[in-house]
């Protein structure tokens, strides 16, 4: 625990760092920060379904999803896909409805045209082509609750992208059986195929391939630290998809903020479990204190389970309340964390905003908590982690595609370019790529 941490109030953690000019860099750590220990115990499960496929997923769900009986099938049946949708509440499918009309509306405006080209000289015209990617498998998890939320933030998108096989792999529940939701999620996006398996498992599944379990070129969606290391293992087998590991935020919040509200709010992403890492950052002593009156209430009237996860987070190493010296010294804090998600609760949120270069997504007021961000805003929710948001972007539609460069010469246009790429490759040393553009073609261009 760093020098300034105080067990001020209700032992919530609390950082004064108003006499320093040093952050201290355990402030910036994640759960993530040393995986070996989750590197070394997933080797074996990826080496027993590379060489064992469905045998092993079986064994896995058994041993480590707790499934009571044998699973007669790793593919969800149509008649339990029935079954999903007739569990559910109409007001509950018509808010996954919702959601998803929401979600889809950004994607599709997000997605980009399918090919574009401009003239850059005179017979010289450049572009792209953009195509969906073939396969990509939607890890949807489990282990600390069900999520149809993020059956809707990497499936959608891959749906809109045109990804011609988008399947999704999620953790069976002890009866062997999707959660409901997460089915009636995927049926109403647009996805067919679901997989029953979890953690590293899920993630060798679908880089190999099993009997039942497809290839596929891509996995995206958040996890475990065991699904995160798998991912790191076989990137040679699979593209990773962007780092989405245990849930982090930040709740930046001035002088003028409700600090009641800042706690109700500091809580969201702390209640996912002990992994996460949650902070309100202020510069208003006032603001801190209120908060931290305030989070034992909250706590108490939560469902114990969430509420002991997030005590968890917010009294331990990685969560609870930072003050610092000025507003000016809580943005460079903001922006060193890069959180994946940041609240602004300050008089000025959009002068704010435009501070900030370093977070997953950005939710601007008091009426734009955290929890609509992750379920039905639009932006995608599957967001960047461990400080990756510094270089990487929020899932997007741009994931579920690539781009491949286009160009063309013309006649005309030809003669002009091809001196000066023979004088490049002339000065590189490069004889073939030389005498592809030289008089030699211009000789045999003629015939």
């Amino acid at each position: 625990m760093p020098d300034d941490f105080q067990p001020i109030g209700h032992a919530v953690t609390f950082h004064d760092l108003r006499c320093q000019d040093v952050i201290p860099a355990a402030l910036l750590a994640r759960t993530e920060a040393d995986m070996s220990s989750f590197m070394d115990a997933v080797k074996p499960i990826i080496e027993a379904v590379r060489d064992k496929g469905d045998a092993a997923l079986h064994r896995f769900a058994r041993d480590l999803d707790n499934v009571s009986s044998l699973m007669p099938s790793l593919r969800v049946t149509e008649a339990e896909f029935a079954s999903a949708i007739a569990a559910m509440e109409p007001q509950m499918i018509e808010t996954l409805k919702f959601a998803i009309d929401n979600i889809r509306r950004f994607h599709e405006a997000q997605k980009p045209e399918e090919m574009w080209m401009k003239e850059i000289r005179p017979g010289v015209w450049v572009g792209d082509r953009t195509v969906p990617i073939e396969s990509v498998a939607c890890y949807v998890p489990r282990g600390k609750g069900a999520f149809p939320s993020v059956v809707n933030m990497t499936a959608i998108p891959a749906v809109v992208a045109g990804v011609k096989r988008p399947i999704i792999i999620t953790p069976p529940g002890p009866d062997g059986l999707v959660d409901a939701g997460t089915l009636a999620a995927a049926q109403l996006a647009g996805i067919t195929e679901v997989y029953k398996s979890g953690g590293a498992q899920a993630v060798a599944a679908v880089a190999f391939g099993t009997e039942t379990v497809p290839k596929c070129q891509k996995i995206v969606g958040p996890g475990s630290l065991y699904v995160v290391a798998a991912k790191r293992l076989l990137a040679q087998n699979i593209d990773p998809g962007i780092p989405a590991g245990p849930s982090e935020a930040i709740i930046l919040a001035d002088h003028t903020a409700n600090g009641a509200l800042a706690a109700l709010d500091l809580i969201i992403e702390s209640e996912h479990g002990p992994d996460s890492s949650a902070y309100l950052v202020t510069e208003s002593e006032a603001v801190a204190q209120a908060a931290i009156a305030a989070l034992p209430g909250y706590w108490a009237a939560m469902e114990p389970k969430r509420a002991a996860f997030s005590r968890a987070v917010l009294t331990g190493p990685h969560g609870g309340v930072i003050l610092l010296r000025d507003f000016d010294a809580a943005i460079r804090f903001t922006n060193d964390f890069a959180p994946e998600h940041l609240e602004i609760l300050t008089a000025e949120p959009m002068a704010t905003l435009g501070r900030i270069t370093n977070a997953g997504e950005i939710l601007l007021g008091k009426y734009t908590p955290v929890t609509m961000g992750n379920y039905l805003l639009g932006p995608n929710a599957v967001l960047p982690t461990n400080g990756a948001a510094r270089t990487i972007s929020p899932l997007s539609v741009f994931d579920f595609m690539k781009r491949i460069s286009v160009a063309h010469v013309t006649a005309p246009a030809y003669a002009g370019m091809a001196a000066h790429a023979e004088r490049f490759a002339r000065y590189e040393g490069f004889d073939g790529h030389a005498r592809a553009v030289s008089g030699l073609r211009t000789r045999l261009l003629s015939t």
